[in-house]
């Protein structure tokens, strides 16, 4: 499966924004959202595993992850953005293992980058 970040942007703290993970040559099913902030390594923030929601617990609920089966496509919306939001977002699919370790996921799309300004 091949998967296709999009999305990101500068914006300013307080901002909305959503991004897209389009899915091509399989069917997008279980799947993540990481981030990679700099100097930092990818970071869990959201999965949709079996059609269940799963969060990081630091984002509190300013996240919502969704899927759209026609589009085969997923989705993270980002809401109350702040500085520390600031990063490239990558989705995968989920292989096995602990949802909110990256080594459970392959497929790994190429990133969009998020950059929130204060």
């Amino acid at each position: 499966v091949q998967l296709q970040a999009s999305g990101g942007g500068l914006v300013q703290a307080g901002d909305s924004l959503k991004l897209s993970c389009a899915a091509s040559g399989g069917i997008l099913d279980s799947f993540a959202w990481f981030r990679q902030s700099p100097g930092k390594g990818r970071e869990f923030v959201a999965a949709w595993i079996g059609g269940g929601r799963n969060y990081d617990t630091s984002l509190k609920g300013r996240f919502a992850i969704s899927r759209d089966n026609a589009k085969n496509t997923g989705f993270l919306q980002m809401n109350t953005l702040s500085p520390e939001d600031t990063g490239i977002y990558f989705c995968a699919i989920y292989d096995t293992g602990n949802i909110r370790v990256s080594g459970s996921y392959t497929d790994w799309g190429q990133g969009t980058l998020v950059t929130v300004s204060s």
